[in-house]
């Protein structure tokens, strides 16, 4: 993909190299004419080369092939050396070849051989000239340069296009994720408000039946009140059923440590190791703690994840005669004090975790330093 990135680049760098190649050709051609001995055969070796040069354009996609066509250019391009000085300019052209076409250090080698046969070419024809010897050396050196920029061009590119294509996944991961959270927290709600509202209505009704009951056994309509009582308690189990189904995801199938070993799987990386303690006796909690619990980890690992650049998270779940507690800890960089000062605009995540903790009737924590960052959460027991 980051090929694409590269198009205009290489493209230029391509067109360039094409006009070089046939300008160093023309005057070649024109030199040999003016005043090699053997002009015939430097113009149709010069043809020769050219029309080979241009042909390259079909061994592209296979390497071997371009590698011989390559090796082809360089025989002709000896030949030309020997019947004509001038023609050490076409090496030039050839140094680029080398570099694109060759591994890194046998194209090295190539540019060193073939700068070495231009001056001695050179000398061979018209004696050792202080030109004769800078001209191909320091083409040599413009042309690994060039080489090397373009290689380190591409380079970057690829590393670019990589990271681009990391953050649209990212970006993506992320959107789903908040769509996935905004159906959960629907769910919960929905599920909170029928516990807070229809749940308790119909629980508070059967208990008033049934003390009805037991206060006048001879009424007579006694059955009728035992017939809506009994009313009453399936309809609290359709109910609670009903609760249960809008459980959380996180939670359906599975206990609330395993809930959060599920998070903690989800938000471990090569670069992360996260853990999670369970302590105490396990017990069943009501259905509004554990699904506060799971969406506190969550948020809370999800910080961890994308601000904390942490090393290592710890996710401990605590159960207690009366309370239940869970703490979320890391080695990252720790929580700006405006966002622990509970900014506007910096404490979104924190200040809805709070929300939330609050709701359920429970406390919440928050220590943070560079190197360990702390949030604890407890929610009593006794009145559930």
């Amino acid at each position: 993909m980051h090929r694409s990135a590269l198009t205009p680049v290489f493209s230029a760098l391509q067109l360039g190299l094409h006009v070089l190649v046939v300008a160093l050709t023309g005057v070649v051609a024109v030199r040999a004419v003016v005043a090699d001995a053997h002009p015939v055969v430097v113009i149709v070796l010069a043809g020769v080369f050219l029309g080979v040069y241009f042909t390259g354009g079909r061994f592209r996609r296979n390497l071997t092939a371009a590698r011989l066509w390559l090796a082809l250019l360089t025989a002709l391009w000896l030949g030309l050396v020997f019947f004509g000085p001038y023609a050490v300019y076409l090496v030039f052209g050839l140094f680029f070849l080398y570099l694109h076409l060759l591994p890194r250090y046998w194209g090295l080698l190539a540019v060193v051989a073939t700068t070495a046969v231009s001056v001695f070419g050179f000398a061979a024809h018209g004696g050792w000239s202080l030109g004769g010897v800078i001209g191909p050396l320091l083409g040599a050196l413009v042309a690994v340069a060039i080489g090397l920029g373009y290689e380190a061009l591409f380079r970057e590119a690829g590393e670019r296009q990589r990271l681009i294509d990391e953050l649209l996944a990212t970006r993506n991961t992320l959107a789903e994720q908040e769509r996935t959270a905004g159906k959960m927290a629907e769910r919960e709600r929905l599920a909170q408000e029928i516990h807070d509202t229809v749940a308790q209505g119909l629980s508070s009704i059967q208990l008033l039946l049934h003390a009805v009951e037991r206060a006048a056994p001879d009424h007579p309509a006694l059955e009728k009140i035992r017939l809506a009582r009994e009313t009453a308690a399936d309809s609290l189990v359709e109910t609670r059923q009903l609760i249960a189904e809008l459980t959380p995801a996180a939670l359906e199938g599975q206990s609330l440590a395993g809930a959060l070993t599920r998070i903690a799987q989800r938000a471990a990386a090569p670069g992360l190791d996260a853990q999670v303690l369970v302590e105490g006796d396990p017990q069943r909690l009501p259905m509004p703690i554990e699904a506060a619990l799971v969406r506190i980890a969550q948020s809370a690992v999800s910080n961890v994840v994308r601000h904390a650049q942490a090393q290592r998270m710890r996710i401990t779940l605590t159960y207690a005669d009366d309370a239940v507690h869970l703490d979320v800890v890391d080695d990252g960089i720790g929580i700006a004090p405006a966002v622990l000062a509970h900014n506007p605009s910096g404490s979104f995540g924190l200040t809805a975790m709070r929300s939330r903790v609050q709701q359920q009737g429970g406390t919440m924590n928050v220590e943070s330093e560079p190197g360990h960052t702390a949030v604890a959460i407890s929610f009593p027991l006794e009145d559930q």
